[in-house]
């Protein structure tokens, strides 16, 4: 046999999808991004196609899953792509061997398992999980009795987010939450005093940091951890005292992006003042990778 490579010079949209997608008999959905995902999801649909997706983060991946499932796209603050977050290599090569897997099951008369589960793969443990899919709903808005869904619509829109698998910037604070690199590095010069709070994972933390930062997971905030919000609380109390007692010790917020600090200023601004003390909190622009490219070119980039 022969494997016929046919490369299309173009982002998939909503005026070419389905036209491309009529041309084939099975479509296999590697994306990594959520607007391509409903895109490629509704095209299918409409053009009557099986459809095969698949998709890994970190240590997982996972085949199934469509706009069946989850109608309502996530917001796109929640979303990690592999850009953010990143992938083990071999993830994807597991979960695509299994969507290839699936493709020839269908292409074979076979019929496919991913239509009735779907199978979640954890390479930290080592393990393979069905979760047993519901019945089709006469109601769906895709592939119900009388779905809405009749054309393809602005998948940007919908999903609140761009349809690339690029590092995005998001936008969740005001200007006035918000510093540059340039700005934080003329707070340092001028020994203003603050305490600067670094939200990166550990793993990311290991490879490269600001020797100053405190360390306190995104994660970890999120979860109202409260060892670690009394620990980032003694740094604040700890530089108040260095300080003779300063009314407020503002706390500056850096993560990889730009995008995780804002989330964590989020969270603070929101923590009861009984529990975590009024303090102004600001987020750094573009983080650690800016810190880089505009202030310091031997700063790790990773």
């Amino acid at each position: 046999s022969s494997v016929q490579y046919v490369p299309y010079c173009g982002a998939l949209s909503p005026r070419t999808a389905l036209q491309l997608v009529r041309q084939y008999d099975i479509v296999a959905d590697c994306s990594d991004n959520v607007p391509t995902r409903y895109l490629v999801n509704d095209a299918c649909v409409l053009a009557g196609k099986p459809l095969v997706s698949g998709s890994a983060l970190r240590l997982g991946g996972e085949l199934g899953g469509d706009k069946c499932l989850f109608p309502k796209p996530p917001p796109p603050e929640t979303v990690t792509n592999c850009a953010d977050g990143g992938v083990l290599g071999v993830v994807p090569g597991i979960v695509g061997c299994i969507q290839a897997l699936e493709v020839l099951k269908i292409a074979s008369g076979m019929g496919s398992s991913s239509s009735q589960f779907m199978l979640m793969f954890d390479a930290r443990e080592g393990r393979f999980r069905n979760i047993k899919l519901r019945p089709k709903k006469p109601d769906c808005a895709v592939c119900g009795d009388n779905p809405s869904v009749t054309c393809l619509q602005d998948y940007e829109a919908f999903c609140g987010s761009s349809a690339t698998d690029k590092c995005r910037t998001l936008h969740l604070l005001s200007s006035k939450d918000r510093v540059s690199v340039e700005e934080y590095k003329k707070l340092l010069d001028e020994q203003v005093p603050h305490v600067l709070l670094d939200v990166r994972p550990q793993v990311e933390v290991d490879i490269c940091h600001l020797a100053h930062a405190v360390h306190v997971p995104l994660s970890k905030l999120e979860e109202k951890d409260e060892g670690y919000l009394q620990h980032l609380e003694k740094r604040i109390c700890e530089e108040k005292q260095r300080t003779n007692g300063q009314a407020s010790v503002p706390v500056y917020v850096v993560c990889k992006l730009g995008n995780d600090s804002q989330k964590a200023v989020r969270i603070l601004q929101e923590l009861p003042v009984k529990e975590f003390g009024s303090v102004l909190v600001k987020d750094i622009k573009g983080g650690l990778m800016a810190w880089a490219s505009k202030i310091d070119p031997t700063f790790p980039q990773y």
